[in-house]
């Protein structure tokens, strides 16, 4: 994988996460307690031997840039081997990321200047840094190889409503050579055999590095485009010869393939329901593929008080460090760092980021509470749409957003 240099798209706004989006970039929101939504595609590339990373960043960028800093500086610079992140610099004109393929043509001094150093890559893997799934990226890389391809597209099954207006739609042919994309269509197409399902892009793509670099400028002076790979790029060159579509079946490392973009609250909290599910979806505890992270150094987690009807217990949940269930309870939940909860509490079907504290005798039901919110004794969430939508977000699947600072 020496060869290989990788970019990863990290600097969305991430608006429809809003409000966890406020103050922070999308790949920094917080997942599964003690993560980071970035840290799934950065553990991908540390397992996968690529270790020759930019990552590029443009909004709200400070809580991702140290986490980076402080959880990822893991590889010897002596040997070529970093993971930097990149703020738009505007080295070429005035504008800042029109799309993903100008943050990459925006920021191609750096693969110039990796070539000066360590010789020009062959491949350049183009990456989101807001999705959960492991994967194996070698095999891609081979697959991309042995088919002497120019592009190479991971690709996965899912239903047709779920790509509706929101991923990327392909069609191949037998060779698994792509004769359509089309980006976020109204009406997906179908596959061949199933027609409640349809072949949708992960947003992985792998570049020939003299085929990209054409690409890239042929875009920059398209005053029509969109500089983007999804919109742009892709589309163009599906139908050439050397484009294909690689199955994410091949290279998926979770026990069942797990590809989730967690774009929405509602895809967000639906993400999190997966893992604490008594045989979870996606699989955190398999020590063959690790999620690597930073957090602070919590103690261990503690559930206090074993009275009648003050019991600190916790049921399908994840408890992250540091978190304190004093004489609560809760289902279904994840608790982060630092989360207590206080007696007779009653938290369900709910994520609480680091440092919620649930005063005594309240009761949150499918809700998502940001950092270091205080919910004030007797509080009630989850068990009157009316009453919370009157005082808080709450998304279309019913799920109420708590956002840092709210005022009770």
């Amino acid at each position: 994988m020496q060869n290989v240099l990788t970019f990863i798209m990290a600097g969305g706004q991430g608006e429809r996460l809003f409000p966890l989006t406020r103050d922070r970039a999308k790949p920094a929101v917080p997942f599964g307690g003690i993560y980071r939504i970035i840290d799934f595609t950065l553990s991908n590339c540390l397992h996968s031997g690529l270790r020759r990373i930019y990552v590029l960043t443009q909004y709200k960028s400070l809580s991702l840039e140290r986490h980076i800093l402080r959880g990822w500086s893991l590889f010897p610079s002596a040997v070529g081997e970093f993971i930097l992140t990149v703020p738009p610099q505007r080295r070429i004109g005035p504008d800042w990321y029109r799309g993903t393929a100008d943050a990459v043509y925006q920021n191609w001094y750096s693969a110039e200047r990796f070539a000066l150093e360590r010789g020009e890559p062959h491949e350049i893997l183009i990456l989101a840094g807001d999705h959960i799934y492991k994967m194996d990226y070698r095999a891609m890389l081979a697959f991309h190889r042995e088919k002497g391809a120019d592009l190479t597209v991971a690709a996965l099954s899912v239903p047709r409503e779920e790509a509706q207006g929101s991923l990327g739609v392909l069609s191949v042919d037998e060779d698994s050579r792509i004769t359509s994309f089309v980006e976020k269509p109204a009406v997906p197409a179908s596959l061949p055999d199933n027609p409640t399902m349809s072949y949708a892009s992960m947003g992985i793509y792998v570049f020939n590095t003299e085929i990209l670099r054409e690409r890239l400028r042929e875009d920059a002076v398209n005053s029509a485009s969109n500089h983007d790979f999804g919109k742009d790029i892709i589309p163009q060159m599906a139908g050439e010869p050397g484009i294909f579509a690689f199955p994410f079946e091949r290279a998926n490392r979770n026990a069942v393939p797990y590809w989730r973009d967690v774009g929405t609250l509602d895809a967000y909290w639906e993400a999190h329901m997966d893992l604490v599910a008594v045989i979870p979806n996606f699989d955190l505890y398999d020590r063959d593929w690790p999620i690597h992270t930073y957090y602070e150094p919590w103690p261990p987690a503690k559930t206090v008080h074993d009275e009648p009807q003050r019991a600190g217990t916790a049921l399908n949940s994840l408890l992250s460090p540091g978190s304190i269930v004093s004489g609560g309870k809760a289902v279904r939940s994840i608790l982060s760092p630092a989360v207590r909860l206080h007696s007779m509490t009653h938290v369900e079907e709910s994520i609480l980021l680091d440092r919620v504290e649930v005063g005594d005798g309240a009761r949150i039901r499918r809700a998502i509470v940001d950092k270091g919110v205080k919910i004030p004794a007797g509080t009630e969430i989850g068990y009157d749409r009316e009453a919370d939508k009157a005082r808080f977000i709450v998304t279309p699947g019913g799920i109420v957003v708590i956002p840092k600072e709210q005022d009770f």
